[in-house]
């Protein structure tokens, strides 16, 4: 899953060269993949549009334009499902959902300036995707008892993102919350629909941390790749998300049981770091450290 800044298009003479080139691991290793577009993605020879028309045209890409039929702001607002292992009861569930949504680039409103924000259009579109997929969930046979938990992927960081200290967080801040300088309310809409577990984020390249609020971890990748800044004697990291399902005692395969991450860096020994519990079913989203703003 790629969160943005995929290439740095300004210094890229051919746009879906580089895009070729940043995937090229992923379809040689013939992975499915999915991603989403940053604020420099654009800044070379395609259009925001543009990038992600090329992406969703990619081999073994899980990446869509848009929802269809639906009008919205941005390009790569989309969702996909998970479903249950094949042969069970939850088969044809979803038991994992992960929602993509493009946070944009900058302000197009001139009396606000800096970067761009998630919109009333996506929020909408969020809203009604989260409620009807929890209501599948919860109300088809076979019915389970609390919705299929969530993950959010996007590339700007929210206004939330600034309410850690290194006392509530696990990894490092090296840089300032480079967040839209208003807040749309896309935190709070995500705390409201109460599937999404954890939301991931890139931007700030050199911020890799986890913290807790209101239920919902709110991470940094960290940055991969090598064509966008970084920081001498930092290497690059890549953060994994691993989801373990639940199994019964008679060895039948249920739905999500716990969410879990670390990092792995691209140095000598791809060392393991920052290994911590996102969420665990049962635990009303209990998992690392919870800073309430209040």
């Amino acid at each position: 899953l790629l969160a943005g800044d995929n290439i740095y298009g300004a210094d890229s003479t051919d746009a879906a060269k580089s895009m070729d080139a940043a995937i090229a691991p992923a379809i040689a290793m013939n992975l499915p993949w999915a991603a989403g577009i940053g604020n420099h993605d654009q800044e070379g020879t395609l259009s925001r549009e543009g990038v992600m028309q090329h992406l969703v045209g990619m081999k073994n890409t899980l990446s869509r334009f848009n929802p269809e039929g639906v009008e919205i702001d941005g390009f790569g607002n989309y969702n996909l499902e998970v479903g249950g292992v094949e042969g069970t009861l939850l088969a044809n569930k979803s038991v994992l959902n992960m929602y993509f949504l493009d946070s944009g680039d900058y302000s197009t409103v001139p009396s606000i300036p800096g970067y761009g924000w998630i919109k009333a259009s996506q929020e909408a579109w969020f809203r009604k995707t989260s409620s009807s997929l929890q209501k599948n969930y919860t109300s088809q046979q076979p019915s389970q008892k609390e919705p299929a938990p969530a993950l959010a992927y996007f590339h700007i960081p929210l206004p939330e993102f600034s309410s850690f200290t290194a006392s509530n967080f696990t990894g490092v801040k090296q840089e300032g919350i480079s967040s839209p300088s208003i807040n749309s309310g896309f935190f709070t809409t995500m705390v409201e629909a109460g599937d999404v577990k954890a939301a991931f984020i890139g931007h700030d390249h050199i911020n890799d941390f986890c913290g807790k609020l209101t239920g919902i971890q709110l991470c940094y990748a960290g940055g991969f790749g090598y064509h966008a800044y970084g920081k001498a004697g930092w290497s690059r990291r890549a953060r994994v998300v691993s989801v373990q399902l639940e199994k019964t005692e008679s060895g039948e395969w249920q739905g999500v049981k716990s969410i879990k991450t670390w990092k792995r860096l691209d140095d000598q020994h791809l060392t393991t770091i920052d290994s911590e519990v996102l969420w665990n079913r049962g635990s009303n989203g209990r998992g690392g450290k919870d800073h309430d703003r209040s």
